[in-house]
This record gives C-alpha cells, structure tokens and sequence, in this order.
C-alpha cells in the first residue's frame, strides 16, 4: 500500500495547505537520492513478491461467507518474529487497506540462483499457514482478487451498516468498519481524496447481461439512504460502486526486483511496461462485483476509479479556474512515459509535469526522462499526510518524495533505494490479479522473473509506444480477453534500434502487430518466436538442478496453457460456476448461497482437497522451503554487473 507513517492525519484542508511544501521538499529529496546514489554498481539480483490476502468467516448452518474483520486483531501476533528475531522470520506481515486485509511478503528477497525458484510456492504456503494458526473456528485465509458480494448487505462480520452522511466515504454500501482502522493513514486516504475531488469517487463497471438481466440494468438506491445526490453518478447496466474500499479493498500480486544500477532498472522498468497488459489478462480474476456478474474480467478500472481525486476541472469536465492542470488519468493507473533512452521515441502520449520541479531536476544535472517522470509524478497533491512528518532533514530523509511517489499507484513503480540502506534501484511490476492458490500466484511469480533474466540477457527490446500499451490495458480487461481480444506486441524483439534513430509514427507502428495472448506466450510459428520458448532456450544454457527444473518446468506449462485456453483464467471458472450454480436464475445475480458455495469450493482448491483439472491441471512442484547449502554458498560469491 506504499508509505506507512505513524503520527497524528490531517485534514483535507491542513493538506492542501502545505501541499507545495510537500512537492518542494520532496523534489530536493528526490535530487538529494538521485546525486549520492546515481552511480552505486554492483547490486545483486534481488526478488519478492506480495500477496494481499482477505480473511472469509463460514456459517455453514446459514450457508453464508462473510469477510471478517480481524486483520488487526491478527497483525501484531503475525509480526512478533519480525520485531523480535527478525533474522528467523520467514515472512513478514503488512496492513491493508481494508480491516479484513493483510499483506505478506518472504522475511528475505529472493536471489539470483534459479534454485530460488523452487522455495516462492513453499514460502507462500507457509504464510498461509501461519495465518491459518491464527483463525476461529469456520475462518479461512484467501488470496483471491475479489470477494463476490463486497458492498452487500451484510458482507462482513462483525456486521456494519455504511453511513453514507457522516462516514469518510460517504458510502451507500461500504462502511468505515471495513477499513483497516489500526492505522489512521487509510481512512484519511479515504476522506481526503473524496474532499479532493469535491465528490464522492464513482465506479461504473458494465453488468453482464443474461437473459434475464433487467434492460436497462437499474438499481433503486433509495433504500440505502440515497436522497438523489448520493447515487446520482450511478448509470444504467452498470454495477455502481462509490467508495476506495470497493478497488483498494480488492487484492493483488506484485513483484519488486532489485537491478545492479540505475541504468538497468530504467531498463527492466520500460521493457516490462508492454507485458502489464498482457499478465492482467493472464491473471484475470475478478469478474463478480458488488453481488452481480460484471461484463469485465480485472479489477484494473475498478480501483483507478475508487481513488480518482481529481476534481472536474482536472477531468476536463469544467474549464480550469482554481486548479492547475487537466489531469489525463487518475493517479492509479498505467505509466505515462518510458524511462530508457531507447524508450524515448515511443513516448507518443500527452505528458503533463511540474515545469519548476523539471527545471530544479534538470539544473540539478538530472538527465530530461527521468526528470520529466518525477514532474509527472509531482503534478500531484499529496492525499496523506501526518503532522509529525511535516518538517524533515532533506539532507536524511524521503517521507515528503515518498508520500507522492507512493500515492501515484501505477502499472509499474521505478523505485529509488532509500536513504542510508543496503537496498539498490528497484522496479515493482503491479498489474497482476491474486490467483486461488499459491501454485498459480508462483508461477506467475517465476514466469515475470525469468523473463527479466531473459530480457537482461539477451538484450531483447520489447519496447512499443505507449499509446499502444494503452490500447491493451482496455482490451486486457474485457471479459475473456484471452480467448477473445488481440493485444499490441512487438514483431521483433531482438532488434535493437539506436536510441537517436528517428521513426515517423507510421515506422513505430510497424514494429507492432496484433496478436493472441497465445501467440505471444507460445509462438506463432516462423513469425513470432513466443516469451514461452525465448525462457526455454535460456533455461537450457543455464545449470539447474532436478527439482528446480521440474517445479519451473509446471509453472511454465501452466502459463502455456493459460495463454492458450486449455485451461481456464480464474475468471473464466469465476463466470462458468455461478452461471451453472443450480440456484442462478440467469439475471446476473450473486446470491449468498451461490456466493458461500463458490468460496467454499475456493477453499478446497487452495487447500488441496479437491482437484480442478479445468483450472489448473494437476500440479506436483517438488518446492522446498529452502535451497541445498551448497547452492547457498555459490549465492555468496562476488559478482559483477
């Protein structure tokens, strides 16, 4: 979720006030990092991944499933090792957004070994164990993208009704108690971006419509306390949602490497940039929203929309008086520009930036794309903020360049190593859906790994404009978008184009072309070699051992077969199950029993009980919980970069 600071929050109009403040400061400490740490080499390969897990209750007499709001009550018992023998923790446990929420990460990155590999399922089965020590009787952990009936009447226990007056959403469905309450940084993100906005935030997700979904698809929200205001963005055939906790309350699965210096970190964070869309389509997941089947398959519009602070000037809804710039996105959305020399060229979108923090960058001897990408970042108001961490040491500290860094929640995050750490220039790749079981979630985890260490060590150029990559994030979300819908991808990605070589925007155009996400991942004969044997070919260069090279081996053939639709994405299954439920009645509907019957048949997946040859095949890794001491010692040898 970004920066956790502790302190006293304050109010949307204490924020405003010192909002240049924050800028000016964060941009001296930006400058500040960047000139002691610019030339820092050597840094070895280091990897994590993050899991958000939501926390479910069970009434089997009822046949109900509730999201139980405990997360704060489990945090601190999950955190003991950490703070006591950091050394022996094998996972440490975050705050989430919401109060049913919590995030767990390895007690240690991972390294550049492939035996590496066969120890993230082991480590992500062992988070969810500890954490299943923990629960009541009938609770259960998930690390599943969304839960089905969020926002419906009764959806979490202890159960609380919204308060769509006086609450810091203003929600007709989401109630404050849902939000982690344990740390005041969530709830005044939640106030002050509706007090931004000068709104309340709206999320329109198309429903789908079955044969007997009412047309037009309305909802009366009178009911709920709307008194025509309330409700008044909600449109027809769309499932309406008003609240931060319906996108920041979904959960995901990210990924953050560590490179050996800025350059390849600028260079991992715009190769990467293409596969956003393509890895959320893969990993879709969240096709139930607020008790209905939406005609989408992602969380990705979702949760840009929850946390849109910009007002209606910023929109483009009303002509600019008090507000700086027309704002082009929200702040949780995909990148707006490469950060690589070679990626300049492909910048093809409108980039609105802070002229005087590009110009202090520039002055500063900060080269003009990562100049400009900061400034990007910085047309931003800061949303949170604690009356403690106003006034800092710019020459020490980064809270005032992190509190906007963090808060520009985007498809990939290029990320400064702190200051007075042993952490090196990093890159977190966030498009990613959380699967059911940590099978899935650590083969996507592996595959976006390995094909870094392709991209490294090849040279491959993935790169294509952004616009294009825009394009796809919209296709990406589409429901069955893997079956369905043909995604921008480069033709050749070996080539390597000089970065002053100058290409109208017909030659860009041409080094892209439509293709299936099978064809990207598999191949298409002699015309597109596929990401799928480009990893193969660099597997068999490199030495692996049995165990590593059959736990690769499964994880890889379950992307192959994700990406050809011989097994289904979650999604898919999602879709298939509820629309076969015996008690649907083909109008779009979630009931309680559909919704208790489809988690309690997750519950089996991801516990192992039953298999689900349609989803997953039959997976057998040899994961271990960790890697033979002599490997270990081979880690430990110097390194060049």
């Amino acid at each position: 979720m970004g920066l956790l600071s502790e302190g006293s929050p304050l109010s949307w109009p204490e924020t405003k006030e010192l909002a240049d403040h924050v800028r000016k400061h964060g941009i001296t400490q930006f400058i500040n990092l960047y000139n002691l740490l610019k030339d820092r080499q050597g840094d070895v390969l280091k990897w994590g991944d993050e899991i958000e897990y939501m926390l479910v209750k069970f009434n089997h007499e009822t046949k109900k499933a509730q999201l139980s709001l405990r997360g704060q009550d489990l945090l601190p018992v999950l955190q003991v090792t950490e703070k006591e023998t950091p050394e022996k923790a094998t996972s440490l446990w975050r705050p989430e957004f919401a109060s049913y929420m919590i995030e767990g990460t390895p007690g240690k990155p991972y390294g550049g070994l492939l035996a590496h590999f066969n120890i993230v399922e082991a480590n992500m089965k062992n988070r969810r164990q500890e954490v299943c020590a923990l629960l009541e009787k009938d609770e259960q952990i998930f690390s599943i993208t969304a839960f089905p009936r969020l926002g419906c009447e009764g959806f979490c226990v202890p159960e609380a009704k919204p308060d769509p007056v006086n609450s810091a959403s203003r929600s007709l469905f989401f109630p404050d108690e849902a939000i982690y309450l344990a740390h005041p940084r969530f709830r005044t993100l939640t106030r002050n971006i509706r007090e931004r906005r000068g709104e309340k935030v709206a999320i329109n997700v198309p429903i789908f419509k079955d044969v007997n979904t009412p047309s037009p698809f309305t909802e009366d929200l009178t009911v709920l306390g709307d008194d025509g205001e309330k409700g008044r963005s909600a449109l027809p055939d769309h499932i309406y949602m008003d609240a931060m906790g319906f996108g920041m309350g979904q959960c995901c699965l990210q990924l953050t490497f560590q490179a050996c210096n800025i350059k390849e970190a600028r260079t991992l964070y715009d190769q990467l940039t293409p596969m956003c869309p393509i890895m959320l389509a893969l990993t879709a997941a969240s096709p139930l929203q607020r008790g209905y089947i939406a005609d989408t398959d992602c969380r990705w519009n979702i949760i840009s929309s929850s946390v849109d602070c910009r007002t209606r000037e910023e929109r483009g809804l009303e002509p600019l008086k008090t507000n700086r710039y027309r704002i082009y996105k929200s702040r949780y959305d995909s990148i707006d520009s490469y950060l690589s020399p070679e990626g300049e060229k492909y910048n093809d979108i409108p980039l609105v930036i802070d002229q005087e923090a590009y110009k202090r960058m520039r002055d500063a001897g900060i080269d003009h794309l990562l100049a400009q990408h900061v400034a990007h970042l910085f047309i931003r108001d800061p949303v949170s903020l604690f009356s403690e961490k106003v006034n800092q040491n710019d020459e020490e500290d980064s809270d005032h360049f992190e509190n906007l860094q963090s808060t520009n929640w985007q498809t990939m995050r290029f990320k400064p190593p702190p200051p007075k750490s042993t952490i090196g220039w990093r890159v977190e790749f966030r498009p990613c859906e959380a699967q059911i079981t940590d099978f899935e979630n650590a083969a996507y985890v592996c595959f976006i790994v390995l094909l870094t260490r392709v991209i490294v060590t090849y040279g491959l150029n993935f790169l294509i404009p952004i616009s294009k990559v825009d394009e796809n994030m919209k296709r990406a979300q589409k429901r069955d978008a893997v079956l369905n819908q043909k995604f921008w991808f480069r033709k050749d990605l070996v080539s390597q184009n000089s970065p002053t070589d100058a290409e109208s925007t017909a030659d860009q155009e041409q080094i892209c072309v439509e293709m299936t996400i099978g064809e990207i991942i598999n191949g298409k004969g002699e015309e597109f070699q596929g990401l799928l044997p480009l990893i193969s070919s660099y597997l068999s260069t490199v030495e692996v051992d049995a165990d590593t090279h059959c736990t690769i081996h499964q994880y890889l053939r379950l992307i192959q077969k994700r990406a050809s639709g011989d097994l289904m994405t979650t999604a898919h299954w999602i879709r298939e199950f509820v629309t076969k439920h015996p008690d649907y009645k083909g109008d779009s509907v979630v009931s309680e029993r559909i919704n208790y019957d489809l988690l309690t048949k997750m519950d089996s997946i991801q516990n192992g009980t039953i298999e689900c040859p349609s989803l997953l095949d039959h997976p057998r890794t040899k994961t271990q919980s960790s890697i033979p001491e002599t490997m270990r010692m081979a880690e430990s040898c110097p390194s060049t970069c």
